[in-house]
């Protein structure tokens, strides 16, 4: 982790209490943000997640750590039936999701074990302050034979690419942050990649939280990562 970095990261007694008040504080203008960082990308990112959970029409999901109900919106626009989770209250009050809304910490979800047949995690892993507990608690609710579909934040692996993303993500994305809304927290957003895991270190943690068949996929030349898995039978 960078001296700039540890700058803008709370610490970890911090970090769930900070969290959800950054995100609170930015969730009236989370979508237009979006939009703008990503050039309207996101959009066709979401759907792709949705689609890599394959489950059939019908299908109950959780989508975990929702915001304003983006991937919601996608999934119920591809027959699955969403519940949305989040941590923050100001997003939840924002969203424009179309099932019901839970206020939950990912590493303590108030559904029952097996209750859901998928689940969806938009830009949110770096967020979590144990995020071990988190997956873990994603093997719990998701029944098995369900599936998981995980999109985060990449970087691009071509050193031309590379570059232009980084005076993007980390000089313009702060800039526009705090133009359009709070600049403190589109400074945290990309520092917070510091707390992701590499590929390797994600798939033992699937592992360990009772998922299989664990693919993960660059998407748009690396500017953002999707992994999928599918819950173990237990016993």
């Amino acid at each position: 982790m960078t001296p700039d970095e540890r700058s803008v990261l709370p610490a970890h007694e911090d970090k769930t209490r900070v969290v959800r008040a950054m995100f609170d504080d930015i969730a009236p203008r989370y979508e237009l943000v979006n939009r703008v960082m990503t050039f309207g990308l996101d959009a066709s990112w979401r759907r792709r997640a949705v689609r890599s959970l394959g489950l059939p029409a019908g299908s109950r999901i959780l989508d975990l750590a929702c915001g304003t109900g983006d991937l919601s919106r996608t999934a119920t626009a591809q027959g699955l039936v969403p519940i949305g989770a989040d941590l923050s209250f100001g997003m939840l009050g924002a969203s424009h999701g179309t099932g019901p809304l839970v206020q939950a910490d990912a590493s303590a979800l108030p559904l029952g074990d097996g209750s859901v047949d998928g689940l969806i995690c938009g830009y949110a892993l770096r967020n979590f302050t144990d995020l071990a507990a988190s997956l873990h608690e994603m093997g719990r609710v998701v029944r098995p034979g369900g599936r998981i579909s995980l999109l985060e934040v990449a970087a691009p692996t071509n050193s031309v690419l590379l570059a232009g993303y980084k005076i993007w993500f980390e000089r313009a994305v702060p800039l526009i942050g705090g133009l359009l809304s709070d600049r403190a927290a589109y400074r945290y957003l990309p520092a917070s990649t510091a707390y992701l895991p590499t590929s390797d270190q994600l798939r033992s943690m699937l592992l360990d939280a009772g998922f299989s068949g664990i693919n993960h996929r660059q998407l748009t030349a690396g500017l953002s990562q999707l992994v999928t898995a599918t819950r173990r039978p237990q016993g």
